[in-house]
């Protein structure tokens, strides 16, 4: 392309206008040209002649040469022109956005630079600068500028004067009007009304028209200005202070004009800022080329009309103007901006024109239609300024001198706005040119300007929300008709839910019954609803937010805004009747009436939500295949599609304050699924008293929309989700942040209800319980409202500490702007604290947690860092003043502080449906009134039972690793003095002495390890660890516990297994001695026998053989084995056991010798006892607890007796210290007993025990005798003799018998050490052995599967005796397919050892067979067991070749092998468990079995895990007819559940711990305090058992000698599906 016409280039430049120069036709371009050439010293006719001849050769696209100077074709100038708008966006980084518009939930999603105060560095950071600032509403959103990185750091250092004529200004600034307009075009509707509207509150002009400089084409901006609302006094309402509230596209407001005509040296958006402030309150509403960026070349935004509008607020001396006005500016020349200047011509009540040079010929001022005034603006200090030319203009337009305004010289800035308002005023106050803004969409039409509402989805979504508005005539009458299942009904199933929690009007009515009945009205209320046909307009609603795409955010943006209208004029005839009543105050009864007509004239999008809910609800009660349930199943994932697009929730419905649990449950689970698995949620919510301003400082601070138009404060609680970016997601560890936004407490329009306090108190404990963090508005100026919230407040807090929740807050003082506000309020932050502390106190005491003496004893709170002060929302008087600058930037402060705590606290983010959980569980809580936050929280259950999970994976690493190393410890003591014998001991004491020493150093090792394993639990986040904090201690203290367990039972066993082996000791030094001596006389014999030199025949061996054995035996020494008395020693131990009772144990010891007891059943007569209590059934009822107790702990020692005596070892004193602490640990805090009975019991038992470890020891005995002993080998001498008489080789015989006699026992022996916790790790992958939860709910659900009367019989009788079954049954049922894997894996191992044995025995070059056999015994030694006296029987009278004996081991080896796998195959697991060491079936009892406590009411198992908990509970109570008891009168067994007595103020009890006297049920723990009885956690959580009760209640009444119970109609319907759906509810199995 060849050189440019340098001056048509220079304008075209400079205006940026060129492309619209081929558009001007006539007189309009001969003024354009003009304007142009006064640039330079080419005559306006050249430059004429010059663009004509470049137009001329548009269509051949080819150059224009004039002398030596090219121009390039207009077709070449059209592209380059056409680029503009497109470079400009990529300039901004924008273009992506103007082709996939910028949508609402992008520009709120959180992000990095959303909470960083990094200053913008490049042009592509300006427009989210712009954004950011302008979504938290701060005025200066529009000094965009950045600093290059470059530059950012540097300075200036000279200090010379030398560069003063050096430009400031490094690179190119962008004009604020392009970023907004290059936003504006990159943005769908909803981000351009909510830009309209944040720019309407900081008072910035919005766009009115807005232009496309590629496309010549502008678009009315009607639907981004639909959302505005104003609220202004005009002067006829001054008196009577009323004001006007509306849609400001609806207000028929007189528009006033500003445009320029050419070239004007004054600053028309500058005069027209002066113009609408007053002198104390100036404002920049129009950017203007003074303000930062003023002055830089527009690009894209000539064309733009911007529009603000002067609303007088009712005060004379502040007022600039009485009556209200818009104002509209047109950006650029109207000469390039002809449609723009027609639209305001024909629009405004007046157009002022702004010139420097006027031309008396011009015709785009002369040719316009005028609707409108036009007013001359002219700048006489011009030198382009030409009077003539003015009077000619003038007189053309017929003009008076009122419609022309100079500036001379000697007028000033202050007093030339002056006479232009006075103008301006004049103009529009005389007009009736008055039009709203949507009535300026058919002129728009007609001169081909688009309007922004026009898209296909905007009009079907107003035509949709139209037809349903429409129908609204009487607000209160139209909801009863149209929104039907919310009002009365919903009302009434919200007090019946709440009632059957809180039981307040149960008075003497049976109270299962009373739940019974209040369920069937429930059910009645849920068939009302669903007899009602769903409403047209509810069919509309559903339809329309059905609809695809944007077209329902549409709808539901026009249904909110129609809506809002509708309630604003009902609302404004209600509040001018309540003034007219009011005047009058004699008739209350109307005041009261309109009262309750402003509560409930609301009418929004919720309520329409809130029928979708209600009638999705009632569906639900419908069998699952009615076709009416059926069809709104899609309801729940509509909602969630909504959410994730940007809209609310309504959590609690403010007017039923209650929370619609299955549907708000439904959507977050469908939106869980929307999402997954990016799920994550933090929460935030507000809280405070009414109107301070909660839901404007959440709009600001995330740049949402809560609603905070007049008449419409927030009732109940919603939430909103925001995004969060991926840049922070691992910062904040979540996905989503959710807001909830919260009504106001203390509201006055609750304030009458009697119930307002607790209304309050239910919304704050529900949302800071949900919260992560919650902002607490106060006002410290009202001290007792202030203590009214702060005690609420304080009471939540508490909760939630004590539940493991540990939310945050920040609080937050309004409207506080003094810059010193920090420092001055030290003092009432200091009174804060105060207030706080003392609140604490209160609360702890009501909560009776008095360990809590301080707020910061609640949660972390430094009144530092913890209390913000904000100064007031609005910048002067409403309604002209803009949002304060401070107020936006103090909130993006706290906004900042908020995401760092939620940053920093190191807690996890739940996902969305452990949140739905938590609301669950808290809502139920919430309801049952006194605020008992239970184990029925699914969410806590869940994180209790990782947590016993875990603590018991790493409690049976623990056990397993001691039951190891004993096991070994064992095989140490019993080879001590063998050749297996590795210990370098000479005495049993320094060996026993070194175990102890290692055990203790394996103890130490293991309870660090899992108290360190415990630790490591609590930093992790995943397992909602927060939630069992509070249970930290107790499982800490089960580890210490455990590790003293362990240490005892090791060192009982060591001493036991070390005293055992002493015994044995001398038994086999007196066997070898005797062994030893008959060898002698054997090996004599046959050198006597072969010197005879005869041969000998078998009957004369024989002969010489016995002659030898019967001398032998009968001259050895050796005294018979004394038989210890171990009834004395029992005696002893039992004496010393009940010394610290007192002296009345002894009395009754000594009342009978142990000789006499154990020999019949334990019988418990209970002697005096029936003084105690008031009749005989109840003392028969102890009688029946304390006989079962008995029967338990007798059951268990027996047992123990078993398994010792299956050992067939010597008795040892420990085995009844074993029994008697057992005892004592079963009896331990049982106050239905007393010394009488356990000395009864104890005495029984060891009576029993000493009978039948007497009779052990003596097997014992008799089984180690030396001279019995001996005649049974007497033949194994015989034939040895005969043998080695006759030669033979023994190597076969010999290794057949080393492998009988020595190593196939040591191999079973290892086997069965083995094999029980094999067994037990087994039963323990299995989920119903994990914890003691999953075990309980396994048994009920077996006995539900199998509705057994007899097994439901057993297990609430015999618990213990039956869950013994149950598990055995499990072990027999696990193992009975033959399966031997654990014993072919010890036997492989014992195999490959003995095999490595004799490898090694062979290599060592062993001098004899005996040398031979010490050296594999010793390598066995650290893996089998062989006895000394098996080991030396071997030995006798043995010739084998080692070789051969060698070879043949190994093949017997093999054969034992074998034999031993078909044996255990062979062998059923019921005798394999009879031989074991390691007992799986007690292992596994004593586990899952729990500390063995029942609810002392209805007998219920305590589920609690660890092994020293401090307090009982039991996830599922049952009826206390189910458990022997009856009422006095009747005999009848009773319904009576006590987790629902517990919540009644009537129920009363009585028992032994009471002294028989009644106490309430509600004060249970002043009887039982280590028990916890929540109320249930549900109404269905009792299900299972009244399912129980209900059908077998005669065989009950039966069995337990009474009368059947009066089962309430509702027990009666309870299905056994049901039923099991309870059992999972309430041990929370998902």
């Amino acid at each position: 392309m060849k050189k440019q016409i340098p001056l048509l280039t220079r304008a075209v430049r400079k205006e940026r206008t060129l492309q619209q120069h081929h558009s001007l036709t006539g007189t309009a371009l001969l003024c354009r040209i003009k304007s142009i050439s006064s640039a330079g010293s080419q005559s306006p006719c050249h430059l004429l002649v010059n663009l004509l001849k470049w137009r001329a050769f548009h269509k051949e696209g080819q150059e224009l040469t004039l002398g030596t100077t090219s121009v390039p074709s207009i077709l070449s100038v059209s592209l380059i022109i056409k680029k503009q708008l497109e470079k400009f966006l990529e300039e901004l980084g924008l273009d992506h956005h103007y082709r996939e518009k910028l949508s609402l939930s992008t520009l709120l999603r959180i992000d990095q630079k959303t909470f960083t105060d990094e200053p913008a560095k490049c042009n592509p950071d300006l427009p989210w600068y712009f954004l950011k600032k302008l979504m938290m509403v701060n005025v200066t959103a529009r000094n965009v500028k950045y600093t290059p990185a470059h530059e950012s750091n540097c300075e200036d250092h000279t200090d010379g004067l030398d560069d003063l004529d050096r430009k400031t200004h490094s690179g190119e600034t962008l004009n604020p009007l392009d970023i907004i307009t290059a936003l504006f075009l990159c943005s769908d509707g909803f981000v351009q009304q909510e830009m309209a509207l944040k720019m309407s509150m900081c008072q910035f002009s919005v766009p009115l028209l807005l232009p496309n400089c590629d496309t010549k084409q502008c678009t009315l901006m009607l639907w981004a200005m639909r959302d505005i609302v104003k609220k202004y006094r005009p002067r006829s309402l001054l008196e009577s202070k009323g004001f006007i509230e509306e849609r400001i596209v609806v207000s028929e407001l007189p528009m006033i004009s500003f445009v320029r005509l050419g070239e004007c040296s004054l600053s028309k958006s500058e005069i027209l800022n002066k113009l609408l402030s007053n002198s104390q309150q100036y404002h920049d509403t129009f950017v203007h080329r003074n303000m930062e960026g003023g002055d830089s070349p527009r690009k894209i935004s000539n064309g733009l009309v911007e529009m603000t509008w002067y609303l007088p607020c009712g005060n004379k001396n502040m007022d600039v103007f009485s009556e209200p006005v818009a104002v509209a500016n047109l950006r650029g020349d109207i000469a390039s901006s002809q449609t723009q200047f027609s639209f305001l011509c024909q629009t405004s009540a007046a157009v002022f024109v702004f010139f420097d040079a006027l031309d008396s010929e011009c015709e785009l001022l002369t040719n316009q239609q005028h609707k409108a005034q036009i007013f001359l603006v002219g700048n006489r200090q011009s030198k382009y300024f030409k009077l003539d030319a003015v009077k000619k203009v003038a007189t053309k337009l017929s003009l008076t001198k009122s419609n022309i305004l100079l500036k001379d010289k000697h007028i000033n800035d202050a007093n030339f706005v002056k006479d232009l308002r006075e103008k301006v005023s004049n103009a529009f106050e005389n007009t009736k040119v008055k039009r709203g803004i949507e009535k300026m969409a058919d002129i728009a039409h007609k001169l081909g300007i688009s309007v922004d509402e026009e898209s296909p989805d905007c009009q079907t979504a107003k035509k949709n929300a139209d037809a349903i508005t429409a129908e609204i005539q009487d607000l209160l009458k139209y909801k009863e008709a149209q929104l039907p299942l919310q009002g009365q009904i919903w009302k009434d199933l919200t007090r019946l839910e709440k009632e059957e929690l809180r039981l307040r009007k149960v008075g003497s009515e049976n109270i299962e019954e009373y739940k019974s009945r209040l369920h069937r009205k429930k059910k009645e209320l849920r068939k009302q609803q669903n007899s009602k046909d769903m409403s047209k307009a509810m069919t509309c609603f559903i339809n329309a937010i059905s609809s695809p795409g944007i077209e329902r955010c549409y709808f539901l943006k026009w249904m909110r805004m129609n809506l809002d209208n509708v309630s604003r004029e009902k609302l404004f005839d209600l509040r001018k009747q309540y003034k007219e009543k009011y005047r009058n105050s004699e008739n209350k009864k109307e005041i009261k009436e309109i009262e309750e007509q402003l509560s409930n004239s609301s009418l929004g999008t919720e309520h329409f939500f809130r029928e979708m809910g209600q009638i999705y609800e009632a569906s639900l009660s419908l069998p699952e295949t009615d076709p009416a349930r059926q069809q709104l199943q899609h309801l729940p994932k509509l909602c969630a599609e909504l959410m994730l697009a940007g809209f609310p929730l309504e959590l609690v419905d403010g007017e039923a304050s209650n929370i619609p649990l299955r549907w708000v449950t439904d959507v977050l689970s469908q939106l869980n699924d929307l999402v997954s698995p990016k799920n994550k949620i933090l929460v935030v919510t507000v809280l405070g008293v009414q109107s301070t301003g909660k839901s404007t400082l959440l709009n600001t601070m995330f740049g949402v929309q809560f609603a905070v138009s007049s008449g419409r404060c927030t009732r109940g609680a919603f939430m909103l989700l925001i995004q969060i970016n991926e840049d922070v997601r691992k910062d904040l560890n979540c996905d989503f942040m959710v807001i909830i936004d919260t009504e106001g407490l203390k509201s006055p329009e609750l304030a009458q209800l009697d119930n307002s306090h607790e209304h309050d108190n239910e919304l704050a404990t529900l949302v800071v319980g949900l919260s992560d963090i919650t902002i607490i508005n106060i006002a410290m100026e009202n001290s007792t409202e202030m203590k009214d919230i702060l005690q609420i407040v304080v009471h939540v807090f508490l909760r939630m500490k004590e539940l493991g929740k540990k939310p945050k807050c920040q609080f937050v003082h309004q409207n506080v702007s003094d810059v010193s506000a920090h420092d001055k309020n030290m003092q009432d932050r200091k009174l804060l604290l105060q207030h706080l502390n003392e609140m604490t106190q209160a609360a702890a005491k009501m909560e009776k947690k008095e360990m809590y003496s301080s707020f910061t004893d609640v949660m972390e709170y430094s009144p530092d860092t913890g209390s913000w002060y904000i100064p007031g929302l609005w910048n002067g008087n409403p309604p002209m003043a803009p949002v304060n600058a401070g107020y936006s930037e103090t909130v993006y402060e706290l906004k900042k502080n908020i995401i760092h705590i939620l940053g920093g606290c190191g807690s996890s983010a739940n996902n969305i449906l452990d949140f739905t959980e938590w609301m669950q569980s808290l809502w139920t809580a919430v309801k049952h009134e006194n605020f008992l936050f239970s184990f029925g929280n699914s969410l806590v259950v869940d994180a209790y039972m990782r947590l016993c999970t875990e603590f018991n994976k790493w409690e049976w690493d623990f056990k397993k690793e001691m039951y190891t190393w004993v096991t070994q410890a064992e095989k140490r003591i019993s080879n001590f003095g063998t050749p297996a014998d590795k210990s370098n001991k000479s005495d049993m004491r320094e060996l026993l002495m070194l175990l102890r020493s290692e055990a203790l150093i394996e103890l130490s090792k293991w309870e660090t390890k899992l108290l360190g394993n415990l630790e490591q639990y609590f930093k992790e986040t995943e397992s909602h660890v927060d939630l069992v904090e509070g249970y930290r201690q107790e499982f800490a203290n089960s580890a210490m516990s455990l590790r003293r367990e362990m240490e005892s039972s090791v060192f009982n066993q060591l001493k036991a297994a070390a005293d055992i082996r002493k015994g044995k000791t001398e038994l086999d030094r007196i066997k070898e001695n005797h062994t030893k001596e008959l060898e002698n006389k054997v090996c004599a014999l046959i050198e006597e026998c072969r010197k005879k030199k005869i041969k000998m025949k078998g009957e004369e061996l024989d002969k010489e053989f016995d002659k030898m054995w019967t001398i032998t035996v009968t001259n050895l020494s050796c005294s018979e084995l004394k038989v210890e008395d171990i009834f004395t020693s029992v005696s002893h131990h039992l004496r010393t056991n009940l010394r610290q009772k007192g002296g009345h144990a002894n009395d009754l010891l000594s009342n009978k010798t142990l000789k006499e007891c154990g020999r019949l059943p334990f019988k418990y007569t209970a002697e005096g006892i029936v003084k105690r209590f008031e009749d005989l059934v109840s003392a028969q009822s102890h009688t029946k607890a304390v006989q079962q107790t008995a029967d338990s702990i007798i059951t268990v020692c027996s047992e123990m007796m078993t398994h010792k005596m299956q050992r067939k070892s010597n008795y040892h004193e420990a085995y009844i210290e074993e029994i008697l602490n057992m005892i004592d640990e079963k009896l331990q805090n049982n106050q239905e007993v007393d010394i009488t009975f356990q000395v009864s019991l104890k005495l029984h038992i060891c009576g029993n025990a000493a009978r039948r470890f007497q009779k052990m020891h003596e097997d014992f005995i008799h089984e180690n005798d030396p001279y019995r002993r001996l005649n049974e080998n007497k033949e194994m001498f015989r034939s040895n003799f005969k043998d080695v008489f006759h030669q033979v080789d023994q190597c076969q015989k010999k290794a057949d018998e080393f492998t009988d006699r020595c190593l196939k026992p040591a191999v079973e022996d290892f086997v069965n050490r083995y094999l029980g916790p094999d067994i037990i790790g087994e039963m323990r992958t299995s989920e119903q052995f994990s914890t003691r939860m999953s075990f309980q709910y396994s048994v009920l659900l077996d006995l539900l599967s199998e509705d057994d009367f007899q097994k439901y019989l057993s297990c609430i009788c015999s618990y213990e005796n039956y869950v013994k079954n149950w598990i055995l049954n499990k072990i027999v049922e696990r193992f009975s397919n033959g399966s031997t894997m654990f014993e072919e894996q010890h036997l492989h191992s014992c195999v490959n050892s003995i095999n490595n044995a004799i490898q090694k025995a062979q290599t060592e070059k062993c001098g004899n067979l005996k040398s031979f056999v010490d050296v594999v015994c010793q390598e066995l030694g650290d893996k089998l067991v062989i006895f000394r006296d098996t080991l030396g029987k071997f030995m006798i009278l043995n010739n084998a070749n080692q070789e051969q004996f060698a070879h043949r081991l190994t093949e017997c080896v093999k054969e034992m092998a074998q034999a031993l796998r078909e044996k255990f195959k062979e062998t059923d697991i019921q005798t394999k468990l009879q031989n074991l060491q390691v007992n799986p079936l007690n292992e596994l009892f004593n586990t899952l079995i729990g500390c063995g406590k029942q609810c002392p009411f209805c007998k219920a198992p305590c589920d609690a895990g660890g092994r020293t908990h401090m307090e009982h509970f039991a996830l599922l109570h049952r009826p206390q007819g189910l458990v022997r008891n009856r009422w006095d009168g009747t005999q009848k067994l009773p319904i009576d559940i006590c987790s629902s007595s517990v919540n009644s103020d009537s129920a009363r009890f009585r028992c032994s711990a009471s002294n028989d006297e009644w106490h309430p049920y509600k004060s249970y723990r002043e009887i039982y305090p280590d028990w916890k009885i929540p109320p249930d956690a549900s109404l269905q959580a009792s299900d299972y058992w009244k399912y129980v009760m209900a059908k077998f209640k005669d065989e009950f009444a039966t069995a337990y000698d009474a009368k059947p119970a009066d089962i309430p109609p509702g027990w009666k319907e309870i299905t056994k599906g049901e039923a099991k759906a309870s059992l999972k509810e309430s041990f929370s199995i998902k």
